[in-house]
């Protein structure tokens, strides 16, 4: 039976083109994303839906109004041929508090680093997140966020397609059970090779994203 986490703050669909996967994503739920930001100095921007309740969907790809970033684009951006799911995020009531419980668990989420973005209307969105899966960089074990005195993306007013579901397959589903029990969240697993896929619900039906 597929379930949705518990704290579920945003799912990550990482696309090489981003005027394309939102159009596709609007061709199949009949849903428009709306625009959402960019993310200045990283070279991404993203187009938003709510998810329902306080989740959303985050499209992010190249941001060709940007120059070339320093680094290496977010999520893997630059090494991707075709839009996929690329990993998710929950929101503790304590981000602090929930890092230092999960390394005493045996599981390190990485270091809290601040983030930004530029709103179409001007306006600065920041926030505060763990840099991932060190350990264990599937995508599958969720980033940790806190969005402190910023308005959560889901309160915007978003176009919505609630989510029916999340799951994943993992060559040890065990093994990634046990670093989401650290952060006190749970995921749909099955046995198989990386992979997180998503369903919503849309005017026309149930429609998956992998």
């Amino acid at each position: 039976m597929n379930t949705i986490p518990a704290r579920l703050d945003h799912l990550v669909l990482a696309t090489p083109d981003l005027a394309a996967t939102v159009a596709d994503f609007t061709r199949r739920t009949g849903v428009a994303p709306a625009p959402g930001g960019a993310h200045i100095g990283f070279g991404t921007r993203n187009h938003l839906v709510s998810l329902g309740g306080t989740g959303y969907l985050e499209i992010i790809g190249p941001d060709p109004e940007q120059p070339e970033p320093r680094g290496p684009r977010p999520f893997d951006v630059d090494a991707l041929t075709a839009a996929r799911t690329v990993t998710w995020a929950i929101s503790p009531p304590d981000l602090d508090a929930a890092v230092a419980t999960a390394r005493t668990r045996g599981y390190d989420p990485g270091e809290v680093r601040p983030m930004s973005r530029r709103r179409p209307d001007g306006s600065l969105l920041q926030w505060r997140l763990t840099d991932g899966d060190t350990q264990h960089p599937s995508g599958l074990v969720p980033f940790l966020i806190d969005w402190g005195t910023t308005v959560h993306p889901s309160a915007s007013g978003l176009p919505t397609t609630p989510l029916l579901a999340l799951s994943a397959t993992a060559p040890d589903p065990a093994e990634i059970r046990l670093l989401l029990a650290a952060l006190d969240t749970e995921l749909t697993l099955t046995q198989g090779p990386v992979g997180l896929s998503f369903t919503v619900d849309s005017p026309s039906g149930p429609v998956t994203f992998s």
